[in-house]
């Protein structure tokens, strides 16, 4: 099959995606969830092949990471699809409504948006999560996942058929382009009339490549150069635990934690309490020259504040208040997480009303900032901008609006 043939069967999927009940959505969600329990041998070892192309090649640890699947992985990924199973159908959902003066009656509701398509890299988990989301709201999905899971995404992609198709919907309303490569992601970009909207996950360069390049709308996602602001009044007993667990927890992901700030009054006491955490969980402190004079560390350059690691490596800087703190967030954020460690009200108030991203925290470890923490099941992707969707995406998120109109024979005056 052509590409264009392929989005062609998309698009004439996507009426009856669009239009299926609840319950056959939600019965292909849990058709889906059975085949990954049933075949985890055959994802894992389609997984292994990929692993082990990308470590002959030499891809980052990040990345590996990213791209693994195993037994507990494709379990978690059965129960995310299972999840979405539990949570609200948002196609139909009354927005807003009223009746006019003159007895029409306007409703806006949530619609699907007709064809999603995602372009991602090593994240075979972002196969799944998308093909759910998409079905649960109604969306067809257009899928290119890149070479480096290839084989894992082909067998996927593959199960997810299987349980359409046993539920009744159309097999074609997820499909994978992978087999076209890189021509195929840039036929995805071009692919107006046929995708409705078009999000990107994975490093800046292949997000910014995709915003730059495509004419069909994007949702932008980005990366995460993730801050903590320790703060004067921070408790040290819960400080500690939360820098070490949004750092080391799992450093591949994007709201890991990247950029550690300190609060000078408290930094001679709590550097050395911290460093001795993240050394035992592996991490390499990049420090300011300050920092340096209180634990031992490598310098720190202008490169390191604006690096996104995804790895075990971590940015440290000692500032003089809550005002230079903001300054520093503000001119290296990527406006993904940002969180602040005080018992100081009104600093816990200021922080959250004045840093600009997707998920501002108090006193609580950046790894939160995820979909299926904030109860969506799965997530889309985390979005970054201010248009339409900021912050984890979900189900209402892939919907659009329209309105209906109900008259008993009025004309406009």
């Amino acid at each position: 099959m052509s590409i264009t043939k392929l989005f062609e069967a998309a698009k004439a999927a996507s009426p009856a995606i669009g239009r299926a009940s609840t319950g056959q959505k939600n019965a292909a969600l849990e058709a889906i969830a059975r085949k990954l329990m049933d075949n985890k041998t055959s994802v894992v070892a389609a997984n292994q092949k990929d692993l082990a192309k990308a470590e002959h090649d030499g891809i980052a640890s990040g990345l590996l990471d990213r791209l693994k699947l195993d037994d507990k992985r494709v379990e978690g990924l059965a129960a995310a699809l299972r999840d979405l199973v539990e949570l609200a159908d948002p196609v139909g959902e009354v927005v807003r409504g009223r009746t006019l003066a003159n007895g029409i009656k306007i409703q806006q509701v949530r619609v699907p948006f007709g064809v999603l398509g995602c372009i991602y890299e090593a994240r075979p988990n972002v196969t799944v999560d998308i093909a759910g989301i998409a079905i649960k709201s109604g969306n067809a999905a257009l899928l290119r996942g890149g070479s480096l899971a290839e084989e894992t995404n082909k067998v996927l992609v593959d199960l997810i058929q299987q349980g359409l198709a046993e539920s009744g919907l159309p097999k074609q309303s997820v499909q994978t382009i992978d087999e076209f490569g890189r021509e195929g992601a840039q036929a995805l970009m071009q692919a107006r009339g046929f995708v409705d909207v078009l999000i990107p996950r994975g490093s800046a360069k292949l997000i910014q490549t995709v915003v730059t390049e495509s004419k069909v709308p994007v949702i932008e996602t980005g990366d995460g150069i993730v801050h903590i602001f320790v703060d004067a009044s921070a408790d040290f007993s819960s400080a500690v635990p939360i820098v070490v667990n949004s750092k080391a927890q799992r450093p591949s992901v994007c709201n890991s934690l990247e950029t550690l700030l300190v609060h000078e009054s408290v930094a001679a006491s709590f550097l050395p309490k911290v460093a001795k955490a993240l050394e035992e969980a592996g991490v390499t402190i990049h420090g300011c020259p300050q920092t340096a004079q209180i634990i031992a560390c490598e310098i720190a350059t202008e490169e390191d504040w604006a690096t996104e690691y995804l790895s075990l490596d971590l940015s440290v800087k000692v500032v003089s208040s809550l005002d230079e703190a903001l300054d520093h967030i503000a001119k290296y954020s990527t406006h993904h997480t940002e969180s602040i460690l005080t018992n100081d009200i009104a600093n816990a108030e200021r922080f959250l009303q004045e840093v600009d991203s997707a998920a501002v925290m108090v006193n609580a470890s950046t790894r939160f900032t995820d979909g299926g923490e904030f109860g969506f099941g799965a997530e889309v992707g985390i979005s970054t901008q201010k248009l339409h969707a900021r912050g984890p995406m979900g189900l209402q998120e892939m919907t659009s609006t329209k309105w209906l109109i109900r008259g008993s024979g009025q004309v406009r005056s």
